[in-house]
């Protein structure tokens, strides 16, 4: 499966964006999907992830109340919404794919490239 990532962009503190993340090759609904984001200077950070199958979700206790992940398996998309941006979300974001179910932990086998999101103070 290859994963393509759009939707950032340029935005005040309190704006809102929606990521994209776009499957090809096969179709999304058999990964389990992950958000995740790298700052400059920092480490790769998990976001959220939803599951295949059941729909489960998980998010990083940052971003809880903020942020909802989403998937759309007839347009073979996941989505992430981000309301109540702060400048500390500023990074470049990735979405992952893997094939087990679970949302937490463990590593992503598929990786797209990458959004960047930059929030003004």
């Amino acid at each position: 499966v290859q994963l393509q990532a759009s939707g950032g962009g340029l935005v005040q503190a309190g704006g809102s964006l929606r990521l994209s993340c776009a499957a090809s090759g096969r179709t999304i609904s058999y990964y389990t999907v992950g958000w995740f984001r790298q700052a400059p200077g920092k480490m790769r950070d998990f976001v959220a992830a939803v599951s295949r199958g059941s729909g489960s979700t998980s998010y990083a206790d940052s971003v809880k109340g903020r942020f909802t992940i989403s998937r759309d398996n007839a347009k073979n998309t996941v989505y992430l919404q981000m309301n109540s941006l702060k400048p500390e979300d500023t990074a470049i974001y990735h979405c992952a794919a893997r094939t087990s179910p679970s949302v937490v932990g463990g590593t992503y086998d598929y990786w797209g490239q990458g959004t960047q999101v930059t929030v003004s103070s």
